[in-house]
């Protein structure tokens, strides 16, 4: 296919080929030109041989071909009347660098996939401009961070609420008579499964059972859910005080009565130790007690909205159980967490956006529950329409979100997720912008839903006077449609925006827009799939740290070049390294080994 004029001035450095044969007599323009945003592609299979005498579009504009030339050839100055010389800048001469007498440095990396490095005055060297290629990815952009030397002016800290995190060590946990919690070690009652299930009859039975951190080395059913134990003492989510037992989680698993697993893309039964990313936030960390909670379900529910939701809340009975010992529980408090909702006047107003699962069946959310982490007093984001609903910093991170999706494991972001999110702690904590707050939008199941949900969403935003988002999606496939819609949204009102989401090989984007220019990935499987590994491709501190340095790069007007077609981790190896932070080693065969 043909370029407009508007993507020849992005590619005329490119290679010209001809995108249908071409007759002598022609004088070349853009309408003559293959997109070189296809290359790869037709490289790939076998359509196009690329040339190294081969001339770049902004060499053949204008001239004329001197004989007939067939479509995807390169054009060679053999075939042309005249080539447009360009002039080559003259390479500066290199010296020895000393101690700048001034800040003179500055270096800035952003989404064009290049490292640019310029000294303005130096005591020995002067004007020099350097660009280090660094980018691969798909399928679009993890765009390398921006980090300047510059100070910036940050706005004054204001508080709005306080939130205050009491926690308490749990060094051990079994199944007695009684529910209670003494002297750091939960016990509970093995005969409340009984009461628990009568909370729901499509739950049939139910299985409490205590895994140490040496005894992972065992199979379980696929993964639903993992859940802190929090509870209110005082206050309303967001704000008062909240005891958080640290130490122990409960981790849900379910099967129907036909042992069919209550999953939907892909399951995690298996060898614990295999199939769950110990330590990422929505995970065990890797010294956690694990309660298991084993729960079967009416058969052939397990595809239903009342299905999945009915094996949470008969858990959630159990556990609100131990949350009401955890009350009045006078261990010591080892540590004592201060969460603030701050606004920061005059810095940039941005806000987080997570898409979450609203398609029915197992794609669903609680939000808002009476306790954290709970499910009674919540409302379901699919009830509410999937419409954009706006909580506080302070809301999520005190568990405003109960997790009912069963989507595929490594790319779902379970109730603890939530809870310690890291793009809501980071842009939080940065001094540099003003948090408005973090818009919880669902993903429907039908296009023209999509569309409407996304209208509203574009609507708030604007509302909001930002200026800048980032905009988050667990899974892929079918709701990238309204990832990238929502991109759209923001775009089209001249808001800065970036998107995080898996996609390396598997999840490649099938739609896009011209605001989806900066992307960061998720990926943290060798081969770019779903690797059935819960909570390993999510996000991540390191992801999270990447994204926020995008999000100033946009605002800042870094300018952002389209990616090439292939994943690579390199590339985010190689941001990592610029901001400081840690390799992304990537699983090898789904493997934690």
């Amino acid at each position: 296919m043909s370029i407009t004029q508007e993507t020849l001035k992005m590619h005329l450095k490119d290679p010209a080929i001809f995108c249908c044969r071409r007759e002598k007599g022609l004088v070349i323009s853009a309408a003559d030109l293959e997109d070189p945003s296809l290359f790869d592609d037709m490289v790939d299979a076998g359509l196009l041989t690329l040339s190294d005498e081969g001339l770049t579009i902004e060499q053949v504009l204008g001239a004329t071909l001197l004989c007939d030339v067939e479509a995807l050839t390169p054009i060679t100055r053999s075939v042309l009347d005249k080539v447009n010389e360009i002039e080559k800048e003259s390479p500066k001469k290199e010296s020895a660098v000393t101690a700048p007498t001034e800040k003179a440095i500055k270096t800035v990396t952003g989404g064009n996939g290049m490292l640019h490095i310029e000294i303005g005055h130096a005591e020995k060297l002067e004007g020099l401009s350097i660009d280090v290629p660094l980018f691969s990815g798909t399928p679009a952009l993890d765009a390398a961070p921006a980090v300047e030397d510059e100070k910036k002016t940050t706005g004054d800290k204001k508080v709005i609420r306080t939130l205050k995190k009491q926690h308490i060590k749990i060094k051990d946990v079994e199944i007695g008579t009684e529910t209670s919690i003494k002297d750091g070690k939960i016990t509970i009652d093995g005969s409340i499964v009984e009461k628990a299930i009568l909370e729901d009859e499509l739950c049939k039975s139910m299985k409490l059972d205590v895994i140490h951190p040496n005894e992972r080395h065992q199979y379980t059913e696929t993964i639903m859910d993992v859940c802190p134990i929090a509870t209110k003492v005082e206050g309303e989510l967001g704000s008062g005080i909240t005891k958080v037992a640290d130490g122990v989680v409960f981790m849900l698993t379910g099967v129907d009565e036909d042992g069919v697993q209550v999953h939907e893309f892909g399951s995690s039964e298996g060898y614990l130790d295999e199939k769950m990313y110990f330590g990422h936030p929505g995970c065990a960390d890797e010294n956690d007690i694990i309660i298991r909670c084993h729960v079967v379900i009416q058969r052939l529910s397990g595809m239903t909205r009342p299905g999945p939701f009915s094996a949470h809340k008969c858990q959630d009975y159990v556990i609100q159980a131990v949350r009401n010992e955890l009350k009045k529980y006078d261990g010591e408090i080892v540590r004592e967490e201060i969460c603030e909702d701050v606004r920061r006047p005059g810095n940039p107003r941005v806000v987080l956006v997570k898409e979450i699962m609203g398609q029915g069946a197992m794609h669903d959310n609680v939000i808002c529950p009476t306790e954290p982490c709970g499910i009674l007093g919540g409302q379901k984001n699919v009830d509410c329409g999937n419409v954009p609903i706006i909580l506080t910093p302070n809301q999520v991170r005190d568990g405003s979100i109960h997790a009912l999706t069963c989507i595929g494991p490594a790319t779902k972001e379970m109730t603890r997720h939530y809870i310690r999110e890291p793009l809501v702690e980071g842009l939080a904590a940065d001094s540099e912008m003003d948090l408005v707050g973090v818009v919880f939008v669902g993903s429907p199941q039908v296009n023209d839903e999509k569309l409407w949900v996304s209208e509203r969403l574009g609507s708030l935003l604007e509302s909001l006077d930002i200026d800048g988002c980032i905009i988050t999606t667990e899974g892929f496939g079918n709701n990238h449609i309204d990832f990238i819609q929502h991109i759209g949204q923001a775009g089209k009102r001249g808001i800065p925006v970036v998107g995080v989401s898996f996609c390396a090989y598997q999840g490649q984007l099938v739609v896009g827009n011209e605001y989806a220019t900066a992307m960061v990935e998720e990926n943290m499987d060798k081969g770019g799939f779903e690797n059935n590994v819960a909570g390993c491709s999510c996000v991540t501190k390191e992801v999270a740290a990447r994204a926020i340095q995008m999000l100033k790069n946009k605002m800042a007007g870094v300018e952002i070049a389209p990616a090439p077609k292939k994943w690579n981790n390199d590339v985010i190896n190689a941001n990592n390294k610029l901001l400081c932070l840690p390799e992304t080693v990537l699983l090898d065969n789904g493997t934690l080994h």
